[in-house]
């Protein structure tokens, strides 16, 4: 296991002895504003680190997995840190106060999941006041009784679902669609996510032609529908139809024609064709056929079929079992998928033998890093693996620990005053005096003011 890691010299902070208990308490509450300002930096920073990308570079799947490989964050921990970010993006006045220290991360979470442009101050002042479970409270009782209001429209949505197919008189096929809001959600987000791997391959084939390569000339709806034949391809690919029966199975494959000569390495000869008769590329060919079911056709030069062999698959089932217990999921730097294809290192069609010494697990994302983006793999004889971008710099399995100040706390405290950030033990205190709250009467005021917007995205 590659490790990289450095042992910086930390200088801690004088115990705090001979002061009394209530100025350790202070202590405590000015520490603890001055490390929620500092983690509304570390939002800002995961936010526009997001909208940049950064993660797509290193192969990540998203920002969280990113977060989750380099920070060493739990994935759901990143998963919420990522929506807060993208949240706090269209809440200025609570991002504000959190940016002052005077908004705790946990407050913030939770106002993020009901708080719009058009309610947020009154929240703000309630949050203020209360403390982190008044608002964990009020934020689970407006989504409960939200929930309670909404399940006769959504009742109604389901029943008016559907989705309807038919072939145009061109041959194109036509989809229609009315799905339910989350169904509609995901859908679109799945859209995105294919889109996005569109276009940043779009962007990497450009800058190997050079600057002079034209644009793209497809339009937004022509990229739909590319990302939508993607997320099929992707959905079959990552075992949709394992449920089905062995028989039933084969109706859900998509079937390639594959001549030889086309899954040669940098081979300009052959083609590959799906069933229906659109081509693909080779490349793309080559990463179907690491890890597909294969039958082998002998063809006389008239184009009649000769010989039909068996059905076999690339990687025999013995070596499939074996393959998952050494690999047990993605092997890409930070992934950790699960269902994977077996991906030859050298290609069997190059002359690179199915065995375990030549073949590494792979998801279906970073199998086509490693095909069609430019990633490249090398398995070495003890079973380790190194990973390269298409940059040719080495992705470590281990990110480099970070280098931390000498004296951090004081370092942290010196950047929130450089800031413009006044931090006292006061910061953070709400002004709640220890009576009940009217979370009925808080629930009918704020829905009031303006309805809950929809979910921040996900990351």
């Amino acid at each position: 296991m590659e490790t990289s890691l450095s042992t910086p010299e930390v200088t801690l902070p004088p115990e705090p002895t001979g002061e009394t208990t209530d100025r350790l308490g202070d202590r405590i509450a000015e520490l603890s504003a001055h490390i929620q300002a500092g983690t509304y930096r570390l939002l800002t920073l995961i936010a526009e680190f997001d909208r940049r990308e950064g993660w797509g570079a290193q192969g990540a799947r998203s920002c969280a997995h990113w977060l989750c490989w380099r920070t060493g964050l739990d994935l759901g921990a990143a998963r919420e840190k990522v929506r807060v970010a993208r949240a706090l993006d269209e809440l200025p006045r609570i991002s504000e106060a959190m940016r002052h220290g005077e908004l705790s991360y946990s407050k913030t979470r939770a106002l993020t999941r009901v708080a719009t442009p058009e309610n947020e101050e009154e929240l703000l002042d309630f949050a203020r006041a209360g403390t982190a479970a008044h608002v964990e409270r009020l934020v689970r009782a407006w989504r409960r009784v939200d929930r309670l209001e909404d399940a006769a429209t959504a009742e109604r949505q389901r029943r008016h679902r559907y989705v309807r197919t038919y072939t145009d008189e061109d041959g194109m096929l036509v989809v229609r669609a009315r799905l339910e809001p989350e169904a509609g959600a995901a859908f679109l987000k799945a859209l995105d996510a294919a889109r996005d791997r569109l276009y940043r391959s779009e962007r990497e084939d450009q800058s190997a032609v050079g600057p002079d390569a034209p644009e793209p000339e497809a339009d937004f709806g022509q990229r739909q529908a590319d990302a939508l034949a993607l997320v099929a391809e992707s959905a079959l690919g990552r075992g949709l139809d394992e449920a089905e029966a062995t028989t039933g199975g084969d109706h859900h494959q998509v079937v390639v024609h594959v001549d030889a000569e086309a899954l040669l390495k940098d081979s300009e000869r052959g083609q590959s064709v799906l069933e229906g008769g659109a081509h693909v590329s080779a490349e793309t060919s080559r990463r179907l056929a690491c890890d597909a079911s294969k039958v082998v056709m002998s063809h006389g030069r008239d184009g009649r079929i000769l010989d039909v062999g068996r059905k076999t698959r690339t990687v025999p089932p013995a070596i499939r079992r074996a393959l998952a217990f050494r690999d047990r999921s993605c092997r890409f730097p930070g992934c950790g998928v699960k269902i994977c294809d077996a991906h030859h290192v050298e290609h069997w069609a190059d002359g690179g033998a199915t065995k375990l010494s030549n073949l590494v697990l792979l998801c279906r994302r970073h199998h086509r890093a490693v095909h069609e983006e430019g990633y490249r793999v090398l398995l070495r004889r003890d079973g380790s693996t190194a990973f390269f971008s298409p940059a040719g710099r080495k992705i470590p399995r281990v990110p480099a620990a970070p280098r931390l100040p000498g004296r951090p706390v004081a370092t942290l405290r010196r950047q929130n005053a450089e800031g413009g950030i006044n931090i006292d033990e006061t910061t953070g205190l709400p002004s709640w005096n220890g009576g009940g709250v009217d979370f009925d009467w808080a629930i009918q005021a704020f829905r009031a003011i303006g309805s809950v917007s929809d979910y921040a995205p996900s990351a």
